[in-house]
């Protein structure tokens, strides 16, 4: 993502700087098309292009007395994304204490404190803390491996895991996404390609009806590497849509539709 200048951050933004504290390892980056500010750590965690995508394709309630929650929040990113969408209350859920304060000081940096709150706690007991059945919008970037003995993992353990299922497994998120939805309530995840039977399979044991798919390309002629999935709680069986694919580059650069997503403009 787009490191941000000193230059580039305007005079609102540099006073709340003095009162919201950067470790020596972090910088802020720049969603440009949000507008939202992001504390990020290449040590520790930095979003990746599937947190903006995820974001972009995500519907969230419109209700401002409704409630969306992001699971496997990392440092905020989805839930930071989405705030351009909804005035809806936004609900982060963590595991990793320092991820988890990164999130929430993001959050002050953008001066969304009525708005949102992190819960670093274990997603496992989410329920213990949002109500069941109460939530309108649940997404989710979940860790895209599983956790097997020939598993090769990141040394950093804040990277491992993020990326491997160390901690939850895919079936444990989509569980606790179902119980916190409401009838009719809507998911969103992001994964990989290679384990979308399983994704829908998982969903429809849980009472979730996937109801749009969108398969995200790195380059044209490649294989997908990511895809993005809507389901429905309790949602009638049927009625899959596919959505145009999103293509990522186009010889180095990005392509006008992910330039859109990301800067607000193609050009």
């Amino acid at each position: 993502m787009l490191k941000l200048q000193v230059t580039d951050i305007n005079k609102k933004v540099w006073s709340i700087l003095e009162t919201v504290k950067l470790h020596a390892d972090e910088r802020i980056d720049q969603l440009y098309a949000n507008d939202i500010q992001i504390i990020q750590s290449t040590k520790v965690f930095s979003f990746s292009l599937d947190a903006v995508l995820l974001a972009n394709f995500t519907e969230p309630t419109k209700k401002e007395t409704g409630t969306v929650v992001d699971l496997c929040a990392g440092n905020g990113a989805v839930g930071l994304f989405l705030t351009a969408k909804t005035k809806a209350k936004i609900i982060e859920v963590e595991l990793q204490p320092r991820l988890a304060d990164m999130a929430q000081r993001s959050i002050d940096l953008n001066q969304l404190t009525a708005q949102m709150e992190v819960l670093n706690i274990d997603l496992n007991n989410v329920t213990e803390f949002v109500k069941k059945d109460s939530v309108d919008t649940v997404t989710c970037n979940p860790p895209y491996f599983s956790d097997l003995p020939t598993s090769k993992k990141n040394p950093n353990q804040y990277l491992a895991l993020a990326r491997h299922e160390i901690t939850v497994t895919l079936e444990q998120t989509i569980k606790q996404a179902s119980d916190l939805l409401k009838t009719k309530g809507k998911a969103y995840f992001v994964h990989r390609p290679e384990r979308l039977l399983e994704l829908t399979e998982l969903m429809k044991k849980y009472r979730l009806s996937p109801k749009k798919i969108q398969l995200v390309y790195p380059k044209e002629g490649r294989e997908a590497n990511m895809i993005l999935v809507e389901a429905i709680k309790d949602g009638r069986d049927g009625g899959v849509r596919f959505l145009p694919p999103i293509v990522v580059y186009e010889e180095q650069n990005y392509t006008p539709m992910v330039r859109k997503i990301l800067y607000g403009k193609t050009e």
